[in-house]
């Protein structure tokens, strides 16, 4: 448990990161934070709120279910041993920090699944080898697996909801016992237990990446006091005005801005990554003064930096705020059968028990006969075909689209896709190649004479050993063209300022346009750099002995498929926005070239901002597909998020689905699919509905009996599963 701060403290202190141990009396007031293990779902979630929020002396509790964390106003008068011991009563457990552990085994995450998957195997061979033991081999799995459910029904009847999923699997099993039908009623529990443990395994996963994300900045870092280095400083102890020092190769703590106060291994200036907040795979060069955001990584050498943010409030921290915010206001989707359920259990095992007791109380009639049939009606109420209809359909989808590269997590993801109507495409990485290439190389001699070809080899030479993207851009297409790369010595990384060598007993400098000298920046030069730049380009000088030689341009080229991707859903009537953290010269020309709305120069809170305008607009849900970090939180934002393939863990795991083969134009293709399994779905419900009213009713007029009913449960789950695998054909 941690203690973060007194109740005027802002939201942000809720990601304060630590555990600092405290006694049971709290010191009044405080806000408490726990990390809750073993939630499955959003409800599970709610009972936790709700059941701390009953509790005297607490003033305000919030689970966040993507990030298991829970916070908790309370007084003085509430131990925090009382919190816990409330917590184990419901079924979950608490724990001071996130914890990197490794996952317990399958038996110990899934104790009672194993159980009863374990008995089901051993009665199937019982009933195979001894004869006569088919049905009471069934009974020890029956009883077993039914036990779960009678007891989550129970606690749920204790919270006022008397007929949930499971109190309808629990009558649904206790009936096909009672009717002797005890392979029945083991089929029903194990395959709806098995279908709980895989959402289970996906909630993990989307968790673990959002807990990826809030392990991306260093717990310590090297702060700088009276000229000396104290090395471990916890990142949660460092305040706004502390001078802290950063490696090369090592990420921000906190925000920060590059400090004048420069030591004798330290640079006032930095070439920092920035893609874990903007996406951008180009390494951006910061001055003394500017403002470095926390997650950045340090690429050339050691920098001091002045703290700017406060605790638990840097910019990591706010993309996870944002992810908890989003999942917060996205409303859960009930489930279909759940809804159903709601009047469907109620109202069988109303009819079932006056069918027993009407008409021997009232007409004298036989007991055992009209036990009987009410026990009929009880197997005829077993949802065998009402569960299996969703998740066949379901899973035959969700197989239909692995098949084309497309990986949804879950049904309620699919179900939501047939309802996108806008896409917001991030650039880099989704859009685009994500790495930089050479589109153009001009020569600029003052003499007139020379080529491309010697432009490039003197700035290969220099570039040759670096690891940055544009160097590497230069020297793949001088090995492309078959070029000849001299030797460069005396290689000096200017900061801010480009790199510079000697090749050839010539002085070689390859700049940034904006720092080249005022001499040098000719009209025509200066024109034909802006009109490269228009079009979307970096654009780089390179001189020999202070003259200019020629330029090169560098972007990051479009997909080869998105312009299909694009037409394809255009021709389904959903429309495209692409949102960057780029500039808007080359956003611009990214977006001119797809015929698409742009919006450029965005922090991840600004994507976010982006998509809830979209949102707003009214004309269907909003869709959202990325790559990056940055993305994570407008992924969640959206009614769905699309991660590529090769994307950060972060927004893989955050995302409702993912192209595994990151083919554009299967965007589309994920549609379509999904409009069509939600015609396969409405189409097994009016199936297996239409299948046990009509037995019913032939069941109460004496036509059908026992076998009838066992027939409309085995064929109704045979006609819905058949009917779902037409999806396994759809492309």
């Amino acid at each position: 448990m941690e203690k973060c701060c007194s109740t005027n403290c802002s939201s942000s202190s809720f990601t304060h990161r630590g555990s600092q141990p405290l006694s049971d009396v709290a010191v009044d007031p405080l806000r408490y934070k726990w990390f809750v293990r073993g939630m499955d779902c959003g409800s599970c979630a709610a009972r936790v709120e709700k059941a701390l929020a009953a509790m005297q002396g607490v003033s305000q509790v919030r689970v966040v279910y993507s990030t298991e964390r829970l916070l908790v106003d309370m007084d003085s008068s509430v131990k925090a041993s009382a919190i816990e011991a409330k917590v184990t009563e419901l079924g979950f457990r608490l724990e001071d920090s996130l914890g990197t552990a490794e996952e317990p085994p399958f038996w110990k995450l899934h104790p009672d699944l194993s159980l009863l998957g374990g008995l089901t195997v051993l009665a199937a061979l019982v009933s195979v080898l001894v004869s006569g033991w088919g049905e009471l081999a069934f009974y020890a799995p029956a009883i077993v697996g039914l036990i779960p459910f009678i007891h989550k029904s129970l606690a749920q009847a204790r919270n006022g909801s008397w007929f949930g999923i499971e109190t309808l699997m629990s009558v649904a099993a206790i009936g096909a016992l009672i009717l002797g039908e005890t392979f029945e009623a083991t089929l029903v529990l194990l395959l709806f237990s098995i279908g709980q443990m895989l959402e289970s395994v996906a909630a993990r996963k989307a968790r673990a990446g959002v807990q990826s994300l809030m392990q991306l900045t260093p717990d310590t870092a090297i702060r700088i006091e009276n000229g000396q280095r104290i090395h471990d400083v916890p990142a949660e102890l460092l305040q706004p005005g502390d001078l802290i020092e950063v490696r090369p190769g090592d990420r921000l703590p906190v925000d920060c801005i590059l400090d004048d106060n420069v030591g004798d291994n330290a640079s006032a200036t930095g070439v920092f990554d920035e893609s874990a907040l903007t996406g951008e795979s180009i390494p951006v060069s910061r001055l003394r003064g500017e403002k470095v955001m926390a997650g950045n990584l340090v690429v050339d050498k050691v920098v001091r930096v002045t703290v700017v943010s406060e605790p638990g409030s840097n910019a990591i921290d706010r993309i996870v705020q944002l992810i908890e915010e989003a999942e917060e206001r996205r409303a859960p989707i009930a489930r279909m059968v759940d809804r159903f359920s709601a009047w469907y259990t109620p109202l069988v095992i109303g009819i079932s028990a006056l069918v027993m007791f009407i008409p021997p109380l009232l007409f004298a009639a036989s007991w055992s006969v009209w036990a009987y049939k009410a026990l009929s009606l009880l197997l005829i109420a077993c949802p065998c075909a009402l569960v299996v209809s969703i998740p066949a359909a379901v899973t035959s989808g969700l197989a239909a689209a692995a098949r084309f590269g497309a990986l949804i997590k879950g049904g309620a993801a699919l179900e939501q896709l047939r309802q996108v109507k806008h896409l917001a495409f991030d650039k880099t990485g989704t859009l685009t190649e994500g790495k930089p290439e050479v589109t153009a190389v001009e020569p600029f001699f003052s003499s007139g004479s020379g080529s491309d070809r010697d432009v490039l080899s003197l700035a290969a030479a220099i570039e040759q050993g670096s690891s940055h993207p544009l160097a590497t851009a230069i020297i793949n297409r001088a090995e492309r063209l078959g070029i000849t790369v001299p030797e460069a010595a005396d290689v000096v990384v200017m900061p801010g300022a480009g790199v510079k060598g000697v090749v050839s007993g010539r002085s070689v400098q390859i700049t940034a346009p904006k720092v080249l000298p005022q001499s040098l920046q000719t009209p025509n030069l200066m024109e034909r750099i802006s009109t490269l730049e228009s079009q979307g380009n970096t654009v780089v000088v390179v001189l020999a002995d202070q003259q200019v030689q020629g330029l090169i341009a560098l972007a990051d080229t479009l997909r080869s498929d998105a312009a299909e991707a694009v037409q394809r859903l255009k021709a389904m009537g959903i429309s495209s926005t692409m949102l960057t953290g780029d500039n808007r010269r080359t956003a611009a020309a990214i977006a001119g070239q797809l015929g698409i709305d742009y919006r450029a120069e965005l922090l991840p809170e600004d994507k976010v901002n982006a998509i809830r305008e979209l949102q707003a607009n009214g004309n269907g849900a909003v869709a959202m597909v990325g790559d990056g970090i940055n993305d994570a939180p407008a992924l969640k934002s959206a009614e769905l998020g699309i991660a590529m393939g090769r994307g950060s863990d972060v927004a893989l795991e955050t995302a409702d689905a993912a192209l595994t083969h990151e083919r554009l134009p299967e965007l589309a293709g994920m549609i379509s699919l999904s409009r069509r399994t939600a015609g396969i779905v409405r189409q097994n419900i009016v199936l297996s509905l239409g299948i046990n009213m009509l037995f019913l009713l032939t069941t109460l007029l004496g036509i059908t009996g026992l076998m009838g009913a066992v027939l409309s449960d085995v064929g109704g789950t045979i006609l819905v599963t058949l009917n779902a695998m037409r999806l396994l054909s759809s492309r």
